[in-house]
C-alpha cells in the first residue's frame, strides 16, 4: 500500500524548501511517495533526485504553485 507524504513550503525562502524536501527523503520507503507543494520550480531539486535514482511528476496548480510528487 502506498502512502503519502505531504509537505508544502511556499513562502519559505531558499534554501529552506531544498532542506526539508530532503529530510522528508530520508524517510522515504519504497512505497511512500512525498508530495511537495513549493511556489517555485525547484531545479536544483530535480538534479539531485536524478542523481539519487527518484522519479517525480510535476503539476502546475491553479494558484501558479508547484506540486512535485516523488517516489523511488
Amino acid at each position: 500500500m502506498k502512502h503519502g507524504i505531504h509537505l508544502d513550503v511556499r513562502g519559505l525562502a531558499p534554501p529552506e524548501p531544498l532542506t526539508r524536501a530532503l529530510q522528508a527523503l530520508e524517510n522515504l520507503s519504497s512505497v511512500d511517495r512525498l508530495c511537495l507543494l513549493i511556489d517555485r520550480e525547484p531545479f536544483p531539486l530535480y538534479g539531485i533526485l536524478q542523481d539519487e535514482g527518484y522519479h517525480y511528476a510535476t503539476k502546475i496548480g491553479a494558484d501558479d504553485y508547484y506540486e512535485i510528487c516523488i517516489w523511488r
